[in-house]
């Protein structure tokens, strides 16, 4: 038979009604035997993600970076466990984990901040995570899970910056008064396919003193309180328990005024939070905080965690023009 034969004798078959309710046979069949293997279930998904890793590779090479990252994404795997959660898959750089509810996966979120966070950096570079997590159905099959949830949990990674949190208003709300208490609002977030917006919120780990104490047993406490010394102008300034919060800005009313014209009058605050120090940047031109032996990092309207010693400089590059700054140390008080 030739080859046009064969193929009018394939349309004469596909305009079978036999063959035509035979194939919509199996069809049915293969759905349903799909179907029957998948299960809905409510759960917390989360996407931890190595944040920088691009740049890691490029400095360090692929054999330190690769190590670098193995390092933190066993990590995640193991606080996700920790927390009663699973790993669902690694990819690449990123892991992808469910949790029987919401608290669970604020809590491990939280722990794998606080862990991560307090690793040292690498030839200067720290090494950060995002996360982004979403509570709802999602469908369980061949040992992965699929669904707007998975979706809406990703698009949440996508928004987090390193060392962010981000999660939605509807998961927020599934946490107890305590919990709920250290999330702000970010804005909202129209998805495709979605006729209402999302609520995109913030879970503060850094500040979350209610946050940290339902962690669980798997992260431990210091034993000494840290203080935070500040020195401008040869005047010495401490955070601890018993001062918590100072200002800084050329306002005469500020803790530390500032001469230079390009500060704000009320240009930062500087709080003690639990066992970490928040530098808050409330102004117009920015500060910059140079970490020893880091990069120079620049805020606007915007917060960090200071770790071990450096210079903050407002309105201005401490490296371009170092004439007015604070020096910071955090130590130890027994």
């Amino acid at each position: 038979m030739t080859t046009a034969a064969n193929l009018n004798n394939s349309y004469a078959n596909l305009n079978n009604p036999y063959i035509i309710r035979r194939l919509i046979q199996l069809e049915l069949h293969i759905v349903n035997d799909t179907a029957s293997t998948s299960i809905q279930q409510d759960k917390a998904v989360l996407f931890a993600d190595v944040s920088g890793s691009t740049h890691l590779y490029e400095v360090l090479g692929d054999t330190r970076a690769f190590a670098a990252v193995d390092v933190r994404l066993d990590i995640l795997r193991r606080l996700t466990v920790a927390h009663s959660g699973q790993v669902i898959k690694t990819i690449g750089d990123e892991i992808m984990a469910v949790f029987p509810n919401a608290v669970s996966a604020a809590q491990a979120a939280c722990e794998m901040q606080m862990v991560v966070s307090a690793k040292p950096p690498i030839d200067n570079i720290r090494v950060g995570i995002r996360i982004g997590f979403h509570f709802g159905p999602v469908l369980k099959n061949n040992g992965d899970v699929f669904g707007d949830t998975v979706n809406i949990a990703a698009r949440m990674t996508e928004i987090a910056q390193a060392q962010q949190i981000i999660t939605t208003g509807t998961t927020v709300a599934m946490l107890p008064p305590i919990m709920r208490t250290s999330t702000r609002t970010l804005n909202s977030l129209s998805i495709k396919g979605k006729a209402d917006d999302i609520e995109v919120r913030e879970v503060i780990w850094q500040e979350s003193e209610e946050l940290t104490m339902v962690v669980g047993n798997t992260y431990t406490a210091m034993t000494s309180e840290p203080i935070l010394q500040l020195v401008h102008q040869n005047a010495t300034l401490i955070v601890d328990a018993a001062r918590p919060s100072i200002t800084i800005g050329r306002d005469e009313l500020a803790d530390i005024v500032i001469e230079d014209r390009r500060a704000s009058r009320m240009h930062a605050k500087i709080e003690r939070r639990r066992d970490k120090f928040i530098l808050v940047d409330l102004s117009s031109n920015g500060s910059f905080v140079n970490i020893k032996g880091e990069n120079e990092i620049q805020l606007r309207r915007e917060e960090m965690v200071l770790r071990e010693s450096g210079t903050i400089s407002l309105g201005h590059s401490y490296q371009k023009d170092p004439t007015e700054f604070i020096e910071f140390s955090i130590q130890t008080k027994l």
